[in-house]
Formats: structure tokens, C-alpha cells, sequence
């Protein structure tokens, strides 16, 4: 099998055929999290990167945030109040994560959907930050959000059936997407230690579903940093289709020279079984950053042929 590479796209990315016309990369990426112009639709949006990943042969898919915890407003130091995506309950003085793990801080309690902090980040803390609570005590209430629902209904009127979704943990959240449009392609994005729990046990494939190891979240929710190893490969395991997505080639962000360990990561996802790769957010806001990582993809690829 041919390796394939999935890309993240802003919307409005000037550099949008430049991907699409690349020769490993299967499809796009929308990040429903990043902001659309007040002038367009969500239809609008949709309409036209349906269209033009359809010009050039690639898939759309669409990726819904659903369980996983994000800023809502902003945050400025000193505070002690982050409003958040979702009503949770957690146990008190647990800690919360920021910025892909590289920062903590302590919860002194959650209060609905905002979490009263000891000591957040000192930083501004931003609209649309993801947080990572990896505390067994942890409930979210409710899986998608209101924003997903729009996306979805938004995605029916274009004839869009390709998702995306975040965080999940148990067999209902893909009939929640389900109940709003039957014909849904899914992506099953395992995030958690209870995305990990639900591969082992419940998790079945079907004609239209498939695994991701989405190691942006999963790498700092498990218990232990090393555990990513045998995630990854239980997936691929469980699936040998699955996608492998997030914390790979970040050192094209600050450089076009790769590290040499992104290089090895990547190879060595290869020999786990690994044929389909997302991109993250990371590289591929500039058009530079996201071509570099496609043409080294390809040249690492290669020597695995089809």
C-alpha cells in the first residue's frame, strides 16, 4: 500500500492547490475550531473546499471538536477563571494541561463550564486552546457541540459526508454524528486513555469507520509519556488502514531543516504498518513549512514502496 498524507488547511489558505495537486496527499483537513470570515456561510466554506479537493481527485474531511475541552474567551494573567467548551466535573486540585502538555497548572475546582484555577498558565490563555485533563475523575457532558451540529448540517447541503471526531471513547458518539447524517464517512479519532480502553474491548470495524492515533492529545493524556509506543501500534494493529496524525515533522515549523528524530519518527511509523498520515495545524499554516513536510514525507516513504 501506497503511503498518503492527509493535510490540514486553514480556510482561506492561498496555497490550497499547491497541496491538493501534490502526489502523496490524499485529502484535506478543515479544523472546524479556525475562525470563517462573518461574510461566508459554514455552506459556503464547504461548498468551496468540497469543490476544490473534488477538482483534484482528494477527499474533504471535516473535523469536529465534540468531547475534546477548549478555551472559551480569553484568559489574562493573573486570573483565576477559564471558560471552557463544555460542563465537566472533575475532582478538585487536579491539573489541567496547555499547549500541547508543555504547561500545567492546578484546578481548584470546576464550576460547569469554567474551571477556577490556582495557578493558570502565566501567559494570555486563548479563544480555541485545547485542554488536556487526563484525570480518571473527569465527566464532560455531552459529546458534540453546537458547532459541530451546524458543521454537520452545514455538510448535508453540500453533499459532504467526510468527518472527523475528536475524543472518542465509546460506540454512541458515532451514532451521535449518525443521527445527524446516515451516509457519514468516520474517522475515529482515539485520544484518551478511554479512547485507548475502547479500542481494546468494544471498538469493531464496519464498512464506514476508521481508527486514528491522534498523538497530539493522546501523547498527553496517557499515563506515561512512553506509552504513545504500544497506542500507536495496538491501532494500527486493530486496523491495519488506521491513520497516524499530529507531532509529526514539528521541526519544520521553526525550520525547513528537518531534526533528525522527526525523520526517525516517521519511519519508524512506517514500520509499525502506518500508510496514511495526517498533518497538523503546526506546519501547515505557511506554505513552505507544509510543502517541505510533504516532499520529505514522500522521500521517506519511498523506500517502503506499495
Amino acid at each position: 500500500m501506497e503511503a498518503t498524507a492527509i493535510v490540514t488547511m486553514p480556510p482561506y489558505a492561498p496555497y490550497l492547490r499547491d497541496v491538493l495537486s501534490h502526489q502523496v496527499v490524499s485529502g484535506i483537513r478543515l479544523n472546524t475550531v479556525m475562525p470563517v470570515k462573518g461574510s461566508d456561510s459554514l455552506e459556503d466554506v464547504l461548498k468551496r473546499l468540497f469543490h476544490e479537493a473534488g477538482t483534484f481527485g482528494k477527499e474533504l474531511w471535516i473535523d469536529l471538536k465534540c468531547r475534546q475541552i477548549r478555551v472559551v474567551g480569553y484568559a489574562v494573567p493573573p486570573f483565576t477563571e477559564i471558560g471552557i467548551s463544555h460542563r465537566i466535573t472533575v475532582e478538585p486540585n487536579v491539573r489541567a494541561y496547555f499547549h500541547d502538555g508543555q504547561e500545567s497548572a492546578v484546578i481548584l475546582a470546576a464550576d460547569g463550564s469554567r474551571l477556577i484555577m490556582q495557578d493558570g498558565p502565566k501567559r494570555v490563555v486563548g479563544e480555541g486552546e485545547s485542554i488536556n485533563i487526563p484525570h480518571p475523575s473527569l465527566s464532560i457532558e455531552g459529546y458534540m457541540t453546537d458547532t459541530d451540529k451546524r458543521y454537520v448540517e452545514a455538510a448535508v447541503k453540500v453533499g459532504a459526508h467526510n468527518y472527523m471526531l475528536s475524543f472518542v471513547e465509546k460506540p454512541e458518539d458515532i451514532s451521535d454524528l449518525r443521527a445527524l447524517d446516515s451516509a457519514a464517512n468516520v474517522v475515529e479519532k482515539i485520544e484518551s486513555v478511554k479512547g485507548m480502553d475502547y479500542v481494546k474491548t468494544l471498538w469493531k470495524p464496519e464498512g464506514k469507520t476508521r481508527l486514528m492515533a491522534a498523538r497530539g492529545d493522546l501523547y498527553t493524556e496517557l499515563k506515561m509519556p512512553h506509552h504513545v509506543i504500544a497506542a500507536c501500534e495496538l491501532i494500527v494493529a486493530k486496523e491495519q488502514n488506521a491513520i497516524v496524525a499530529s507531532r509529526i515533522f514539528p521541526s519544520l515549523a521553526e525550520s525547513l531543516e528537518p531534526s533528525c528524530q522527526d525523520i526517525g519518527d516517521v519511519d519508524n511509523l512506517l514500520r509499525m504498518g502506518y500508510r496514511a498520515f495526517m498533518l497538523g495545524d503546526d506546519i501547515c499554516m505557511m506554505r513552505d513549512s507544509v510543502i517541505s513536510a510533504l516532499n520529505l514525507f514522500a522521500a521517506v516513504a519511498e523506500r517502503y514502496g506499495k
